[in-house]
């Protein structure tokens, strides 16, 4: 039997985990997909309109702009805080390393917001746009719809050398990527499932070139390129040609969202090493889920869906924190 000092404990730390737990689903439950059901309706048809009249022009844009919330949400949260500008406060995440000379998207962002701040001005924040141009541009491109949880709110910072070390690397290795995953709350089937948003766009020569003749200061190219491919990108990438050339993530349906990534990282053509090791990595846990994913297009897009509210839900600012930007390359009043 239990002393009875022993049950006044357990009576005091249950209502303690009780309201830990509580607090818990009230963090989550802030955001809603009904947020802007009174305020501003048809917002989500305005940003699908904006994305699909960028897309007629720039079949690139769809993958930039899901590039733009991924690369938000690794860094503070999803806050909009990659879309800041310099200014005399802030120093910009889009100078970071992951970010300069090659995120973009940015003007379409800002016709996004011109288009909802017409309809609905001062409701709809920055975060939240970029949160329905990601969804917008995969299903438009073919892929999965979901219910966008919204109501998140813009942040008054930026943080540029969090942007440098939190964001995932296309030269790092399986075990530093999914520790970067687990740091912002998403586990490995979200790291796959996330990774198969490189179904689409396009990648520079340089975030791949290091595989194609000296990987890892071996003299050779990297062991898991498939012999075929390895030829056709050291043509498309010579030694000592521009790095900002541009190559098909997914060589089969570059503009597409399918899962035809899944079944290129098991021919071994998987553009960037970060790509490859989820197949190619022995033992590994991603292994399996990318044969899952690439044996069933339902299951990718369902976990897709699902990974992208995950990472949609890492810190948002909600309530009174932060504010809605009028403009979303400045922070109100500066």
């Amino acid at each position: 039997m239990r002393s009875s000092k022993t049950t006044s404990a357990s009576s005091m730390v249950l209502p303690i985990v009780l309201a830990a737990l509580l607090l818990v689903h009230k963090s989550n439950a802030q955001l809603s997909s009904t947020f802007y059901a009174t305020t501003c309706s048809n917002v989500s048809a305005i940003v699908t309109s904006v994305v699909q009249q960028a897309l007629q022009s720039d079949p690139r844009i769809g993958a930039s702009l899901i590039r733009l919330h991924f690369h938000d949400c690794f860094v503070n949260g999803c806050d909009a805080s990659l879309l800041l500008d310099n200014s005399s406060t802030i120093l910009s995440e889009k100078f970071a390393a992951p970010n300069v000379n090659s995120a973009r998207g940015f003007d379409v962002v800002d016709n996004i917001k011109t288009a909802v701040e017409n309809s609905c001005p001062g409701v709809v924040s920055c975060a939240d746009i970029l949160a329905l141009a990601a969804e917008a541009s995969v299903s438009l491109s073919g892929g999965q719809s979901w219910s966008v949880l919204l109501g998140r709110r813009d942040s008054l910072t930026a943080n540029q050398a969090g942007a440098n070390t939190s964001i995932p690397s296309p030269f790092e290795g399986l075990n530093n990527i999914t520790s970067k995953f687990s740091a912002v709350g998403l586990n490995t089937n979200d790291l796959v499932a996330l990774s198969g948003a490189h179904t689409f766009g396009r990648a520079q020569c340089r975030t791949f070139s290091n595989r194609l003749f000296n990987f890892s200061g071996t003299g050779s190219p990297d062991p898991t390129l498939n012999a075929t491919y390895l030829t056709t990108l050291q043509q498309l990438c010579p030694q000592g040609g521009s790095g900002a050339t541009l190559a098909n993530l997914d060589p089969t349906t570059p503009d597409n969202f399918d899962n035809n990534y899944f079944t290129n990282l098991q021919n071994n053509q998987g553009l960037l090493q970060s790509d490859q090791e989820l197949f190619s990595t022995a033992g590994a846990a991603t292994v399996s889920i990318v044969n899952s994913f690439s044996s069933s297009q339902t299951a990718f897009f369902q976990s897709f869906a699902q990974s992208m509210i995950n990472m949609g839900n890492i810190s948002p600012l909600t309530g009174t924190n932060g504010e809605i930007r009028a403009d979303c390359k400045k922070v109100n009043g500066s």
